[in-house]
């Protein structure tokens, strides 16, 4: 190979991408604004033609990302991302590690199948609600499912764009050597390593999570709201559940006489038959049943050895999902001035048959009252402190006497277009796999599919999209342009091929994991695998190596993009997770070298 003589352009973009790259890591600015400013100044260099400067807009990766996010929120808008949420949940309970693997493992399969971006969007929501569910910070979940997408990407060849390259690239080259062997992959060939790469990061994550996660904690308005009540009023929101077994002195005792002391309130009560939230006062306990109670812990723990409950324990099993944090809650409620309800007693309004929410605590000037709260008549201007679920504070909200103060979900899912919104996801993904329309174009039929069907509303779409992402991966494609237009790239390739002379066949591997880590770190993977594939597959020949497995490295390394947020995936999950760029520089330096020893590994061995 003859040699690429270094020019002025190459070094002006060399000295632009560390720039790059450092303002990346010292997050000096946001990300997006310094992907903006690097597409501006290649714009004003002329290194980029003004055609070409915008037109990672209108890039098949980017319309791909906006029609996967708005297929994730009508999944989401319809409870389906919900119901999965609660059916990894009811599996692995509320441990970090077990969550994890159990995420990791459903997102990297469904990657194997679709672009890993787009399984990835599908479980940003997921991973939300379970942060939702369990109260844990989302920062300790999104990014191992993040990751796990990634990886998952590699278990086929439909599964990343560089793998989807793959066969088309060898078939170039095929042409220019037609005496080397250069048959193409099948779809499950490369699936030995790919799985051996997710069960990496699956391991990853379990063994080294809470060293490497940061804790960022998940601004969810119902926890906010939890932490202000008790920090305001010192009323206390501890969840727990307990069994009402036979010969219990709870049997046959109504509501009222249970809560009487105004410390421990009663929210539901469930059996074999019926689930009750927020029973009447007249409403009696049996023997059998399970009760979600309310209180200081000191306080639940005396209420059930008064009443010999048993089984007591801190949490929800039984009502994990009726009382779930994202469906129920604690919230302020203002009596209206001029309401109604002015002048009347608790036991009057019925607040529980009514509208379904139980009154913890009253709140009026300096007084915070909590026993005998039935017989209190309503004043204007009391802060009722009051457990709920989210559909019946809406009644409440609704009645025109209250006044909700703080944000909760007011909207229920749409479950009757659940069945419209499963349709047009099974729609783009079959298109994605098993037609050859642009992957763009698959997508966007499933997303308008979405609102045309009334699954979502059009500003819903808008407003599901994160224009952040959109802005730093499609001002960032004219930097890999530029690398690729002016030379820079296969410069920086050659150089370090000549370095390499004579070596056995596990280093070569090695190198071209190295070196396509590195491009995918600056540039798309897609453009890393079109610049590296073709210089692996003749330096390959050169040292009678197998060109395939060249070609197939490349492939895999350049979905190695771990450390800086620059992988389609990474900046998807970097909001909604509330990381910074240290954050991925931390668990992804790891990552890396994990990723390049077992792809080495795996590679060498079985193939």
């Amino acid at each position: 190979m003859s040699d690429v003589a270094f020019t002025l352009e190459m070094g002006f973009v060399l000295a632009l991408l560390v720039v790059t790259v450092a303002l990346f890591v010292s997050e000096r600015l946001r990300v997006d604004v310094t992907a903006v400013l690097v597409m501006v100044v290649l714009g004003l260099s002329g290194l980029v033609a003004a055609g070409d400067l915008f037109s990672g807009f209108a890039s098949n990766a980017v319309i791909s990302i906006i029609a996967v996010m708005i297929i994730g929120a009508g999944l989401d808008k319809t409870g389906a991302m919900n119901r999965v949420a609660r059916f990894i949940l009811r599996r692995v309970g509320s441990s970090e590690r077990r969550i994890n693997a159990m995420v990791a493992l459903s997102v990297g399969g469904i990657s194997g199948f679709m672009q890993n971006i787009g399984a990835a969007a599908l479980f940003v929501p997921v991973v939300t609600r379970i942060a939702s569910h369990t109260g844990m910070a989302v920062s300790r979940l999104m990014m191992p499912m993040g990751f796990a997408a990634i990886l998952g990407g590699t278990l086929t060849l439909v599964g990343s764009g560089p793998l989807i390259l793959l066969n088309d690239l060898m078939a170039t080259s095929a042409q220019q050597l037609p005496d080397i062997d250069l048959q193409p992959y099948g779809l499950f060939d490369v699936t030995p390593v790919g799985l051996a790469l997710l069960l990496t990061g699956v391991l990853y994550f379990v063994l080294a999570g809470r060293r490497v996660l940061p804790d960022v904690q998940a601004h969810l308005p119902q926890a906010d709201t939890l932490r202000f009540v008790k920090d305001t009023y010192g009323v206390e929101g501890d969840l727990f559940e307990a069994v009402v077994h036979e010969g219990s002195r709870a049997v046959g005792r109504s509501m009222e006489q249970l809560e009487r002391a105004g410390d421990v309130f009663v929210l539901a009560t469930r059996d074999a038959e019926q689930l009750r939230v927020a029973p009447g006062r007249d409403v009696e306990l049996q023997a059998g049943q399970t009760v979600a109670l309310i209180g200081p812990a000191a306080a639940v723990e005396a209420f059930a050895e008064r009443y010999q409950l048993s089984d007591l324990r801190t949490g929800l099993e039984v009502f994990a999902e009726a009382l779930a944090p994202s469906d129920a809650g604690i919230m302020e409620v203002v009596v209206r001035p001029g309401a109604d309800v002015v002048g009347k007693r608790v036991r009057e309004i019925a607040p529980r048959q009514t509208y379904g929410v139980s009154i913890v605590a009253l709140h009026r000037g300096t007084q915070m009252l909590r026993e005998n709260l039935r017989d209190e008549p309503f004043q204007a201007g009391d802060i009722l402190i009051v457990y709920s679920r989210w559909t019946d504070l809406q009644r409440l909200e609704a009645s025109g006497h209250f006044v909700v103060l703080g944000d909760y979900p007011r909207e229920r899912p749409r479950f009757e277009r659940l069945p419209r919104a499963l349709f047009f996801f099974a729609l783009a993904l079959t298109l994605v796999i098993f037609t050859n329309l642009q992957l763009s174009l698959a997508l966007m039929t499933g997303a308008i599919g979405m609102v045309v069907s009334g699954v979502l509303r059009m500003d819903e779409a808008y407003r599901a999209v994160s224009w952040k992402t959109v802005f730093l991966l499609a001002a960032l494609l004219p930097l890999g342009l530029a690398v690729e237009q002016t030379g820079t790239a296969a410069w920086i390739a050659q150089q370090t091929l000549h370095l390499v002379g004579e070596v056995p066949g596990w280093s070569l591997i090695l190198l071209f994991g190295a070196l396509a880590t590195g491009f995918s770190l600056v540039m798309s993977n897609v453009g890393a695998t079109v610049l590296l594939v073709p210089l692996a597959i003749n330096l390959a020949v050169a040292l009678q190596l197998d060109p395939r497995l060249a070609a197939l490295t490349v492939a895999l390394a350049t979905s190695n993009a771990f450390v800086i947020p620059t992988h389609q995936v990474s900046a998807l999950i970097m909001t909604p997770g509330g990381y910074g760029v240290r954050d991925f520089v931390r668990a992804g330096s790891v990552m890396t070298f994990l990723f390049l020893a077992v792809m080495t590994l795996v590679l060498v061995l079985f193939y």
